[in-house]
């Protein structure tokens, strides 16, 4: 998609360096610029930094809006792309699994993806990227790991052990178990096993997770770990050189993390629902104590904008605080120093919200419209300003 031509978005207020100014915006050459140029009036809208979406799996439904029925992962991208223009998101990392579960969350599927997405990126409306959350129990994958982020330049891995929460659900919870392996098109018996194997690998673990963190610390990959429980845990990670901690399901594991200087990642949909959809603490919470960075998607695209005005409306925070939690601080957590503010020389990465609706009308990526409706597309076009 070409960008747009040299255009300057009046009579909105813009977020510039933590305050809504009234300000004009000049685009040009895909970088938000200085200077006159064709002129689209504003008036009424809210001019933002793009969304960065550091973490989300609701990709997921348009590879397989059913268990049992997948599509071709390449249109399937170009669609999740277009959701997430239209929900203001220009950056988005896809959190894949590697996992002893296998299926959707197997070296098959991981490897798929990464295909899929490398043939189609340079099309896509968004910025996609792949972000493989890697269960640590699987030190026998490593290597394959280490081959895959290296061939396709995946740039984010985050660790995460599920078995506890497996081998509990086992013992204590057999007909949640069983339904579990029935959806992995298993038997309860084969996915027991299956857990136990991973189980035992252990005493294995540690070293060979030390190893591949090496690797990618030596390449410049970005690491986390995700639903650490306590501050043990989180300094585990930390000593891998993992410091992003995604989803603490405790304060204590949070406050670790905090007092280290790490970023803090939660759900922006726990934030909408006003608590975590699996009983884990809320997201609001720990914003307002100080200890979450940043919002990511998990599973809901539309939840990121959703809930900025939420903390907003909450009096949680300003807009300019509530809206940095995912545009300028997922930029600065992810190393994107390119992006994330609306000033001069950075990509012209933006959107335009209704100030009344809030409805995003208008998502610009690196300088090209990936999204366009309503006022907003009334405007622009009725200005001449793409002819």
């Amino acid at each position: 998609m070409p960008q747009i031509p040299p255009l300057r978005l009046t009579g909105a207020q813009c977020l510039i360096d933590g305050h809504m100014m009234d300000e004009a915006l000049t685009l040009a050459g895909g970088l938000i610029a200085d200077g006159a140029a064709r002129e689209v009036d504003l008036t009424d809208y809210l001019l933002l930094p793009a969304i960065i979406d550091l973490h989300g799996d609701g990709f997921e439904r348009h590879l397989s809006p059913r268990p049992t029925a997948p599509f071709d992962k390449r249109r399937a991208l170009t669609s999740v792309a277009a959701e997430l223009a239209a929900n203001g998101v220009a950056t988005a990392w896809l959190a894949q699994s590697w996992s002893w579960e296998g299926g959707f969350r197997s070296a098959e599927a991981t490897l798929d993806l990464l295909a899929a997405l490398r043939d189609v990126r340079a099309s896509l409306l968004a910025d996609c990227r792949v972000q493989i959350r890697l269960e640590t129990h699987i030190p026998h994958d490593f290597d394959q790991v280490a081959e895959a982020v290296a061939d396709y330049g995946v740039d984010y891995v985050v660790f995460n052990n599920h078995l506890p929460e497996a081998l509990d659900m086992a013992q204590n919870h057999p007909h949640r178990f069983a339904s579990w392996a029935a959806q992995t098109k298993r038997t309860a018996e084969e996915m027991l096993q299956i857990v136990q194997t991973a189980d035992a690998a252990g005493a294995d673990v540690p070293r060979a997770l030390a190893q591949l963190a090496g690797r990618f610390q030596a390449s410049g990959v970005h690491m986390g770990s995700h639903d650490d429980g306590t501050a043990e845990t989180r300094a585990f990670y930390r000593n891998l050189g993992a410091p992003n901690c995604e989803f603490p399901t405790t304060v204590a594991a949070a406050q670790a993390a905090r007092d280290a200087g790490e970023p803090v990642l939660m759900g922006a949909p726990n934030v909408v629902r006003g608590g975590s959809q699996s009983g884990n603490i809320a997201a609001q919470s720990l914003v307002e104590a100080g200890l979450c960075d940043a919002l990511v998607s998990d599973y809901y695209y539309p939840a990121l904008a959703q809930a900025a005005f939420y903390l907003l409306d909450a009096g949680v925070a300003d807009l300019p605080a509530a809206w940095a939690m995912i545009s300028t601080n997922p930029a600065q957590i992810a190393g994107l120093h390119d992006r994330g503010t609306l000033t001069a020389g950075k990509r012209a990465d933006l959107v335009a919200v209704n100030a009344e609706t809030r409805a995003v009308e208008m998502t610009i990526c690196a300088g090209r419209i990936a999204h366009l409706s309503g006022e907003a597309a009334r405007r622009v076009w009725s200005s001449s300003a793409l002819s």
